[in-house]
């Protein structure tokens, strides 16, 4: 990546949550957040492969031995911090419906709740 093309860390948000119970898809205990987080790893991975794809091609075509280049390299503190930015992000995301489902049974967040948001939301 180019210096004029180079991106800056995105600034810390606040995360939104929908407001009341989230509906379970599935009869199982946990199935919905597994699901949830297999989802996320799926799209993970297809983007993932796809820009690995680009990489391999350009690469290629340009005559560079990448895996001798890729031994070679030894990443900078701040490409280590992006990473680890990076990394944070896709675990947030990973880990979200099991996340917000903690903080509703910590926050007491019931169904009855989640009807009430549906109702209210409902009559505009």
């Amino acid at each position: 990546m180019n210096m004029a093309t180079e991106q800056t860390a995105p600034e810390t948000q606040t995360p939104r949550h929908a407001k009341g119970k989230r509906p379970d898809f599935y009869a199982t205990e946990g199935m919905d957040e597994a699901m949830s987080m297999i989802m996320v790893l799926a799209s993970e991975f297809c983007t993932m492969r796809d820009r690995m794809d680009t990489i391999e091609k350009i690469v290629s075509d340009n005559g560079i031995d990448l895996e001798s280049e890729i031994d070679r390299y030894t990443p900078t503190p701040e490409s280590l911090n992006q990473r680890e930015e990076r990394r944070q992000s896709f675990f947030d995301r990973l880990f979200y419906v099991t996340q917000k489902k903690a903080l509703e049974q910590a926050t007491d967040d019931s169904g009855e709740r989640y009807q009430d948001v549906l109702r209210d939301t409902a009559k505009g």
